[in-house]
């Protein structure tokens, strides 16, 4: 987790390249589950990289999107409204003491390894999601 000033697509693109140059710098594939904002598309890092070094990144990357219309939550948007309440629920007068606080929380967090019940089947997600399907 790592908070940013700003969510454009620079701060996507740098922030998975860490990921990919750090944590994850032994993997060959990362897949990443995210919504569909402007900013987490490859033509994104392209734009900030350049085609040579966006390819490199991209190479490792494999996008997973969640639909446009689902009116679902997903375990991502519920473990931010989780952080929301439990962390950011109040004012926090500086980026350093944000970062510090969310820090605190995520390592509480893991340390606990809370779960979520998630009890969205697949055939909940055919019965509702259905008609989005190609055949």
């Amino acid at each position: 987790m790592q908070v940013t000033r700003h969510r454009k697509k620079a701060d996507f693109v740098h922030f998975l390249r860490q990921l990919l140059q750090g944590r994850y710098r032994d993997a060959q594939k990362v897949h990443l589950v995210v919504d569909n904002l402007n900013t987490h598309f490859a033509k994104v890092f392209v734009e900030i990289l350049g085609s040579q070094r966006a390819q490199k990144l991209l190479s490792r990357i494999e996008f997973h999107y969640t639909p446009k219309h689902g009116s679902w939550l997903n375990m991502a948007e519920i473990e931010i409204g989780i952080l929301d309440k439990q962390c950011l629920n109040r004012k926090i007068p500086t980026e350093a003491e944000l970062v510090t606080h969310v820090r605190a929380w995520n390592r509480r967090r893991n340390r606990q390894k809370k779960t979520i019940d998630w009890s969205f089947t697949r055939q909940d997600a055919d019965q509702k999601l259905g008609k989005h399907y190609v055949a």
